[in-house]
């Protein structure tokens, strides 16, 4: 489905046109009631999902005698598989369908969080034990990422609520991220760590349950042939998207000191551990928070760009301030920028790749997102050690800022990558008032784009955009 013409007018500064109400994220459940009921399911399972994450990292430090480097090898492990098998979990999402492929993983992901909470439970949980769960943990959660971005589009027929339904999603994850780490430190003390494990557990089966009698009535899954390289090649042959890829690393490594230097930040500041929780939470409080800013339609690059900025000033904030509440104000920003950024490029992912390319850059776009995270994780344990806390923290938050920088000082940078695309942005020169007969964005059937009903002055022509040809209006002789 094609955007509408009003809609393609917003996406090159972001604003929405004139007289029109931007309308909220949150509405995209009202919207569609299938989505909805897929965003509650996983929100139970983030839930479980961070109730874990935060168990391994005080279980981590707890083990290894308060080591950063400990917590880093154990967030390298549950992050480290889709550097690998991104690419084939591309590949299985389009073979067997990103619903089917979420079921298989929430199974699995439910039989690794219950063997682990069973060796806690019997005293047997040592760092290898640990390191290996996260490890399996991992994997499941590479396969399940480009299946849960290819099911979130399925469920969204309108282009123009593409970006609220990814930031909805990103919300259901953080939600997790904000109150799992706070009920760690309530719960954990009391019933013990194989709590954590056994809840994540039955928060999969909650979420496969759920998966299974959503999708009982709904129309069978498109599948699809593709190679493990198609992303690659993708990615290597379209510069925008390239650029894309980079944008979500950069929000990664940003990011990582929350989870990784916490505890170490919490003994500098001179209260207790545990109370590193309260920075994951409030990283995911943050991006809650996010999604109560309007939606504003398609986003651009340029936004996307100054969110991730942001978040990379508020991360210098967060490791140099020696005031544990300030940190916490800064993650809590952090996390409204993180919001931004990673629903503003998934979604300009997703328009770039079209529906036939989606599953394949989706899974690059996994090697971007949770593959960079063990590089972070390895980073800000290894710098810790060699030049503190708050510089190994200024350095992971330099790539955010220069996407920013270099638009700033390359303004025309912008324009040429978006040239390929245009279904992301109105070709320069073309007028707002179009006659109908010849749309900027309209699909085309034929080895020829007509040139009747074309505007004096503008030369029609064809442009490939994913699977379709597209007819665009240029300035020059008809």
């Amino acid at each position: 489905m094609l955007p509408s013409t009003a809609t393609r007018e917003r996406v090159h500064n972001g604003l929405t046109q004139r007289g029109e109400q931007p309308a909220g994220n949150w509405q995209v459940l009202r919207n569609h009631h299938r989505f909805r009921t897929f965003f509650c399911g996983s929100v139970i399972s983030d839930l479980g999902t961070w109730m874990q994450n935060t168990a391994q990292v005080l279980l981590a430090y707890q083990i290894a005698h308060h080591s950063v480097l400990m917590v880093g090898l154990v967030a390298c492990a549950q992050f480290s598989s889709p550097l690998v098998l991104s690419p084939l979990a591309g590949v299985a999402t389009d073979r067997f369908g990103g619903r089917r492929t979420l079921l298989v993983t929430q199974v699995v992901a439910a039989m690794v969080a219950g063997g682990l909470g069973y060796l806690e439970l019997t005293g047997s949980l040592n760092g290898w034990w640990l390191g290996t769960g996260a490890l399996l943990s991992g994997i499941c959660f590479t396969f399940a990422l480009p299946a849960r971005n290819v099911t979130v589009r399925r469920l969204i027929h309108d282009e123009g609520e593409l970006q609220p339904a990814f930031a909805m999603d990103s919300v259901s994850y953080n939600l997790g991220r904000a109150i799992a780490p706070l009920m760690g430190i309530l719960l954990v003390p009391w019933v013990g760590y194989a709590s954590a494990f056994f809840g994540n557990a039955a928060s999969f089966i909650v979420f496969t349950m759920i998966l299974w009698a959503s999708g009982r009535n709904a129309s069978a899954e498109p599948e699809r042939r593709s190679r493990i390289t198609d992303g690659f090649q993708i990615a290597k042959d379209d510069h925008m998207i390239m650029a894309l890829l980079l944008m979500v690393a950069a929000v990664t490594v940003a990011d990582d000191p929350v989870l990784v230097l916490g505890p170490a930040l919490t003994s500098r500041m001179h209260v207790a551990t545990s109370y590193s929780g309260w920075f994951i939470a409030a990283l995911g409080v943050g991006c809650v928070l996010g999604a109560l800013l309007p939606s504003r339609g398609l986003p651009s690059l340029q936004g996307a760009a100054i969110a991730l900025a942001s978040l990379g000033g508020c991360m210098i904030v967060f490791v140099v301030t020696p005031w544990f509440w300030v940190s916490v104000a800064a993650a809590l920003g952090a996390g409204v920028s993180c919001l931004v950024a990673n629903s503003a490029t998934r979604a300009l992912l997703s328009q770039a790749a079209g529906p036939d390319r989606v599953a394949a850059v989706m899974a690059v776009w996994a090697i971007a997102w949770a593959g960079s995270k063990p590089f972070a994780s390895l980073a800000d344990g290894l710098l810790a050690g060699w030049v503190g806390v708050g510089r190994t923290g200024i350095i992971l938050a330099i790539p955010a800022l220069i996407p920013l920088a270099v638009l700033v000082l390359m303004p025309e940078l912008e324009r040429k990558l978006t040239s390929y695309h245009p279904l992301l942005v109105r070709p320069p020169g073309v007028p707002e008032a179009r006659p109908a007969a010849a749309t900027i964005g309209q699909a085309v059937i034929g080895p020829e784009a007509p040139a009747a009903g074309a505007p004096a002055g503008l030369r029609p022509t064809l442009r490939q955009s994913g699977p379709q040809s597209v007819l665009v209006l240029s300035e020059g002789v008809g």
